[in-house]
């Protein structure tokens, strides 16, 4: 099929290239002339593991391109909406301007008969706005495809999937041939758009437009609810002397429960989760649906919480005092396997200490130059290593695998003081504990002493 994705950003190039890859012919369309330039020389302007590789191999049959110019998707059968949905500057809510904005450049470029497909994170009732906009085109058919990918893991998830849902006018029952199985409209196009997937046995779910809106923000305040709620039960841990590692492991061995997301620490940050249980809150609200407002605000209280937690405990671990000590921050990114530092937990505790006067270096393996653009007041430093060297107190922050496995009798030639928060609970105490280090975690800490046999004072 011939197919323009909308928007090329973490959701549409990872979309759009994984298209290709399936044999249909794809352009990307975004506004920013850099950004296009990159994409169109097979390099992704941000860190996804694996998506270079497919940029390139389009490139090379030829079946992928991207383009500033509305009018490249002209001939396009279907149209992906993937413009971002960032949160309003002025309320929790989504700021639908881009897609909007989208939606009204791409409407001269219509071909009969095509279809407009969103599939940005939006509040229920968006599809019905942008029905507004495609009024006067009735010959176009308008659905909603959800993205359901996560950044580090991206192309895995767009190209197996654990379902694929569409948002279709009249929902399931409109969707099909009376008396028959055949499906018909919006939910064809996306049957022959998805066939590879369809054929490998990936779940396929149709819906109405409420639904379609609603289901991405759910689940991730499902996610986030669990994050939290952990989260939440490590504090009463370090409060009654109990041990959240342990406490999640016998929970997640429940299987109505289960372990994912049930790994107590920093909390959660990013581009989506924060952003959607925001949104979900303020239509819960306008809605006058207080409980869903009520929980998602809650949700976002305890994980706010966990950042403050962790800068009074490394407080704690400077005998009292940050201001003069040397701290040296691991991980700048939200997450392990990406870039991406938007609402990132490592830099907003980064800032809060060093606004407490602590000298602060922060190291990661591949957001540093994107850190640096948004966060110049902070010193960062791309070697891990030198970025240990004088450190009286290391916090790993965000879980990279070279920080999971960074070696404590190495790492402990580099600092001044054995000292080690952290605040992701990936370490291996007992290694480090047996090289000389203190260790301390969220939620594991109960009744450790501060001061024993391997914790140094300070140098003054």
């Amino acid at each position: 099929m011939k197919i323009s994705v909308v928007g090329c950003g973490y959701l549409g190039a990872v979309h759009a290239a994984t298209l290709a890859s399936m044999g249909h012919t794809v352009v990307g369309i975004d506004v920013d002339p850099a950004k296009v330039e990159r994409l169109a020389g097979g390099v992704a302007p941000f860190f996804e593991p694996g998506l270079d590789e497919l940029l390139r191999d389009g490139q090379a049959t030829g079946r992928l391109t991207f383009s500033t110019d509305f009018g490249a998707a002209a001939s396009a059968e279907i149209h992906f909406l993937c413009v971002g949905t960032p949160q309003s500057k002025t309320s929790d809510g989504a700021d639908l301007s881009y897609l909007v904005s989208a939606t009204e450049s791409l409407l001269p470029h219509l071909s009969r008969g095509a279809a407009v497909v969103g599939k940005s994170t939006v509040p229920v009732g968006t599809v019905d706005m942008l029905g507004g906009i495609l009024a006067g085109r009735r010959d176009v058919l308008l659905g909603w495809n959800p993205e359901f990918l996560r950044q580090g893991t991206a192309v895995k998830d767009t190209l197996v999937p654990d379902r694929l849902v569409y948002g279709v006018p009249g929902g399931r029952d409109a969707a099909f041939e009376p008396g028959s199985s055949a499906p018909r409209g919006v939910t064809a196009v996306l049957d022959a758009v998805y066939e590879p997937l369809l054929s490998a046995g990936i779940p396929r779910l149709v819906c109405n437009f409420a639904t379609a809106e609603l289901i991405k923000s759910a689940s991730n305040a499902y996610l986030a609810t669990k994050v939290s709620f952990i989260n939440a039960m490590s504090e009463l841990c370090d409060a009654s002397g109990a041990d959240v590692r342990e406490l999640s492991e016998a929970m997640g061995l429940d299987p109505r429960i289960g372990s994912r997301y049930l790994h107590a620490g920093l909390g959660f940050g990013g581009g989506c989760l924060p952003k959607d249980i925001r949104s979900l809150k303020a239509q819960a609200s306008k809605l006058g649906v207080e409980s869903a407002m009520e929980w998602m605000q809650l949700v976002d209280s305890v994980n706010a919480g966990q950042r403050l937690r962790t800068v009074d405990l490394a407080r704690e671990l400077c005998e009292g005092h940050l201001a003069g000590r040397t701290v040296t921050v691991l991980g700048a990114a939200f997450k392990p396997d990406t870039d991406d530092v938007r609402d990132s937990p490592s830099l907003d505790v980064a800032l809060r200490l060093a606004a407490a006067g602590a000298h602060v270096t922060v190291t990661d393996p591949k957001a540093i130059n994107t850190a640096w653009m948004h966060y110049p007041q902070l010193r960062f430093e791309p070697s891990t290593a030198r970025a240990l060297e004088g450190a009286e107190l290391v916090l790993l922050l965000t879980e990279w695998d070279e920080y999971r496995t960074l070696s404590p009798a190495v790492a402990g030639q580099l600092v001044r003081r054995r000292t080690v928060l952290d605040a992701r609970n990936v370490l291996d105490a007992a290694g480090w504990e047996a090289a000389g280090w203190t260790v301390r975690g969220l939620g594991t800490s109960a009744g450790v002493p501060l001061t024993g046999p391997v914790e140094a004072k300070f140098a003054h």
